[in-house]
């Protein structure tokens, strides 16, 4: 990796951290910012992708649509790629919820397989969440990594057979542990 790129990915920690200052996660307790990065360890050091655009899109994945960061600020920070990609995984919270899975999933469905694997990485980790989720959350969380998972685990991209793989192994893992 470039200086230059390895300064970009630095960057967007920074930049996700700060946007995702003072959330936390659902179980009350940590501090979101640990996702995005926890995201980007997962495509980096589980799944074995290093392309700096991935770790990015990694990082920056619920930026748009769980803070005030948009499209624009994206685009201007990182460029138009990247931030095609993280709108790619971007909810619009605008729709109604039906409307709003729908579109989204349609959106995964026509994404690069880069944005994809990123997306792999997010129910991966949120999946390696649902034992600190309380009780009447897990089977949600499950329900929901599941739905992602189905739509996306039929796609042909060589590049996501292991993603694929890692996810389905431990989805089993957590149903077996419910």
């Amino acid at each position: 990796m470039t200086t230059t790129a390895y300064r970009q990915l630095l960057e967007a920690a920074s930049f996700a951290a700060r946007a995702h200052h003072g959330q936390l996660r659902k179980d009350g307790a940590t501090p979101y910012a640990s996702h995005p990065f926890r995201v980007c360890l997962i495509v980096r050091d589980l799944f074995g992708f290093d392309d700096p655009r991935m770790l990015i899109t990694a990082l920056l994945h619920d930026a748009i649509e769980d803070t005030a960061t948009d499209f624009d600020d994206v685009e201007a920070k990182f460029g138009h790629e990247i931030a095609t990609w993280v709108a790619c995984l971007s909810k619009d919270k605008r729709m109604p919820d039906r409307q709003r899975e729908v579109a989204y999933l349609q959106r995964l469905q026509e994404a690069p397989w880069q944005v994809q694997v990123c997306k792999f990485a997010d129910i991966f980790d949120n999946l390696m969440d649902v034992p600190q989720l309380p009780a009447d959350r897990q089977a949600h969380a499950v329900k929901r990594a599941e739905q992602y998972f189905s739509v996306l685990k039929n796609l042909s991209a060589p590049d996501l057979n292991k993603p694929i793989a890692m996810v389905e192994q431990l989805l089993a893992e957590v149903r077996a542990s419910h």
